[in-house]
């Protein structure tokens, strides 16, 4: 069985990595590290595991678990690691954006591997630690990786995407506020988004003249879970030669699937599917991808590559159902 850690485990992404590893055959919970909750039961703060875990949150590390998560929140890993010491056998899977981008992924004598499965998993399979992908990142990478695996963006990209309210953290703000965000629909961070980074530098791993803007609309929409992205670029092949390109870069993915007919939001949320669909029109090529932002867009994903690192089925703790109605 393998040891697990939580560092940071009150919010919607520690959440969803609690109620996936409770149900992990090849796991057991050694300890949820939160400061703010010590010795308060799990299941007061997630209320829908109440039944299935017995133990409390701990300021209490346990440094020689065989993998340890960080749920820390955009910039905040790099100083936990500095004042807490691990294991050199532990694995590490930062589910923040401390490590993503090559100039920050050697730390501390721990080097970070980006974490996309469908991008580099031979990586993963040997790697001690992983910086889990964003959840836009996600889904706009699995849209366009293929595309960049023939060297056929070579045109500029436009993107708009649109996530769930679980996207923006736990903590009430102004636009996660229910008044504000029911019955409304609102972009922020166009052209700016921290994700374009690491989109920019998983594209160019495979196609390494890339250098054609992307233009990236972010939006939040009035419903929980869920990443809807749009994607669309200048094409010169015909839709068959598009649609065979997908089918071959995805063929041995386990959770990525490339659909014949449209799709939508329902088919992949509460799962750890990313589902593709592409057509052509005037010349543009439009790729649709929709995934879970906390599953497949954080803590399934993360999960994935745990069981990537520890020689486990892909699927092990992640053969989900979604929510078709």
């Amino acid at each position: 069985m393998i040891k697990v850690g939580i560092i940071g485990g009150s919010g919607y992404t520690a959440g969803e990595l609690l109620r996936l590893l409770v149900n992990h055959s090849q796991v057991t919970l050694d300890f949820v590290y939160s400061t703010t909750n010590a010795g308060v039961s799990i299941s007061k703060q997630h209320v829908d595991l109440l039944g299935d875990i017995d133990i409390s949150f701990t300021d209490i590390i346990n440094p020689d678990v065989d993998v340890l998560f960080l749920c820390l929140g955009h910039g905040r890993s790099r100083a936990f690691l500095e004042e807490h010491t691990f294991s050199d056998n532990t694995k590490i899977i930062d589910l923040g954006n401390d490590f993503r981008l090559e100039n920050d992924q050697n730390f501390l004598g721990r080097d970070f591997v980006y974490g996309l499965p469908e991008l580099q998993k031979e990586k993963i399979q040997s790697a001690q630690n992983i910086a889990n992908p964003g959840c836009f990142a996600t889904a706009i990478q699995l849209g366009l990786l293929p595309l960049a695996s023939s060297g056929k963006l070579t045109d500029s990209i436009h993107v708009n995407a649109t996530t769930g309210s679980t996207g923006a953290g736990v903590m009430p703000g102004g636009t996660t506020h229910f008044s504000w965000r029911d019955n409304n629909f609102s972009s922020y961070k166009v052209f700016t988004h921290q994700h374009l980074d690491e989109i920019n530098q998983s594209i160019q791993q495979l196609q390494n003249d890339f250098d054609t803007p992307i233009f990236f609309i972010p939006n939040r929409g009035n419903f929980s879970k869920g990443i809807y992205a749009t994607m669309y670029t200048k094409y010169d092949g015909s839709e068959k030669e598009a649609k065979a390109l997908y089918d071959s870069f995805y063929k041995d993915a386990k959770f990525t699937i490339v659909s014949d007919s449209e799709i939508h939001l329902k088919q992949v949320v509460n799962t750890n599917k990313c589902i593709l669909h592409v057509s052509k029109k005037d010349g543009m090529l439009l790729i649709t991808s929709v995934i879970d932002n906390l599953i497949k867009g954080a803590s399934g994903q993360a999960i994935h590559n745990m069981n990537l690192m520890f020689g486990i089925e892909e699927k092990t703790g992640l053969e989900l159902k979604a929510s078709a109605f």
